[in-house]
């Protein structure tokens, strides 16, 4: 699914983001736990990890960051490398843990391994496709596992825009009936949606609909134009600021709580509407303050994440075969679990340790006064300009070192 090359992941997160808009990291990459739990410094561990157990799947996302196949690879990781790979997550502080495909239902020993993941004592969730695999006898044995949440996708608030999205007449339907399983087993539900052009206008329907399935978080992803997803697919920045200062506004009522993912700006906008509920002048909020907020920050109901994780920063992605990349959504393998340590590739790749530099980024994000809380959606910023290291392409914002540049002038 797209969002968890995010998260993506359940979170991302990290978040989104993802989670990514995956949260987490003290501004400069600097520890900061605010009383939330243990230190975590992002250049050593990531707050999340996102594992995509395999490729294959039975549906047809018309944005599917994976470009899932029917069957499996037959280079997958396999079950010892797998437990091997959930030693090498935990040794790395205990991260939160995130199986995704593809369908992560088609892999044969999910449950074997997010039952010695759960042993182990990690935080783990998933978010299979809603198909024919994901029957109420497997969703009570993740529950009798240890799962803490369950995700699915849902695109839209009527089976015409989310079979559309989804590629496969009828998922809409099964997706509900589904959720519906889950309610009645009393496991917390996480709804992911991809907001693009296909949904951008029923949101308002999509948010009461979420409501009425009784989810515990809303997880928003901001469609990035890789794999299958293609950029005239995706909304305008001004949308995409737009939808931001909706979900602001959503957040104080909804009854559940609300995250992003590869929408790293919704952090800026948070910042800025809290401090005009506030009063508060320019620079006197932190970052901090916010997190008492809903929709910044809560996982899992176990912890929040201190600080602007993103692509690399805090969040890092393990891919069917070894694979690590920043994100699924940005994907520039940096290393490979069967020849090199995960926590060795995370802490001394290149690539990863310009990602956790925001001031190095180009444009307008290098410079801006929220680059350490934001930095923009470094995948987005990759699909759109081959560059990651480029200012995000969807952000209407002008940072204050460029308006005085043009005040001077």
């Amino acid at each position: 699914m797209q969002g968890t090359g995010h998260p993506h992941g359940m979170g991302h997160p990290h978040n989104a983001g993802h989670p990514g808009g995956h949260l987490g990291s003290h501004p400069g990459g600097h520890p900061h736990n605010m009383g939330l739990g243990p230190v975590i410094d992002y250049n050593e561990n990531p707050f999340i990890v996102i594992w995509e157990v395999t490729r294959a799947c039975q549906l047809k996302c018309v944005h599917c960051r994976a470009d899932a196949q029917l069957q499996k690879d037959p280079r997958e990781l396999t079950h010892e490398e797998g437990i091997n790979l959930l030693d090498q997550i935990y040794d790395m502080n205990n991260p939160m843990l995130v199986f995704t495909g593809g369908d992560c239902m088609m892999r044969e020993d999910l449950f074997e391994l997010a039952e010695y993941a759960v042993k182990k004592g990690m935080r783990v969730s998933m978010v299979p496709s809603a198909t024919d695999n994901v029957t109420k006898e497997k969703m009570q044995r993740a529950k009798d596992v240890g799962l803490s949440r369950w995700g699915f996708s849902l695109d839209g608030p009527t089976p015409e825009i989310h079979d559309h999205f989804r590629g496969t007449p009828g998922s809409f339907d099964l997706t509900l009936e589904k959720i519906k399983y889950l309610n009645e087993l009393e496991m917390p539900l996480q709804i992911n949606t991809v907001i693009s052009r296909y949904n951008y206008d029923s949101l308002e329907e999509m948010a009461k609909l979420v409501g009425e399935l009784k989810a515990v978080m809303w997880y928003i992803f901001l469609l990035v134009p890789t794999g299958r997803g293609q950029e005239d697919k995706c909304i305008t920045p001004a949308e995409h600021e737009k939808v931001f200062r909706w979900l602001y506004q959503l957040s104080k009522t909804a009854p559940y709580d609300i995250k992003t993912t590869a929408a790293q700006h919704y952090r800026r906008v948070v910042l800025q509407e809290k401090a005009r509920d506030h009063k508060i002048e320019k620079g006197e909020i932190r970052y901090e303050d916010t997190m008492t907020m809903d929709q910044e920050g809560i996982i899992d109901g176990l912890k929040r994440a201190p600080k602007g994780v993103n692509d690399g920063n805090g969040f890092i992605f393990v891919d069917h075969i070894g694979d690590v990349l920043p994100s699924g959504l940005l994907p520039i393998p940096v290393g490979n679990v069967r020849e090199k340590p995960l926590a060795d590739i995370y802490r001394n790749s290149e690539v990863l340790k310009n990602l956790r530099s925001p001031d190095k980024y180009k444009g307008k994000c290098g410079v801006c006064e929220y680059n350490k809380i934001c930095g923009g959606s470094r995948s987005r910023t990759y699909a759109v300009t081959g560059d990651y290291m480029e200012s995000e392409p969807y952000c209407v914002y002008i940072p204050m070192a460029m308006r005085k540049k043009e005040t001077v002038k």
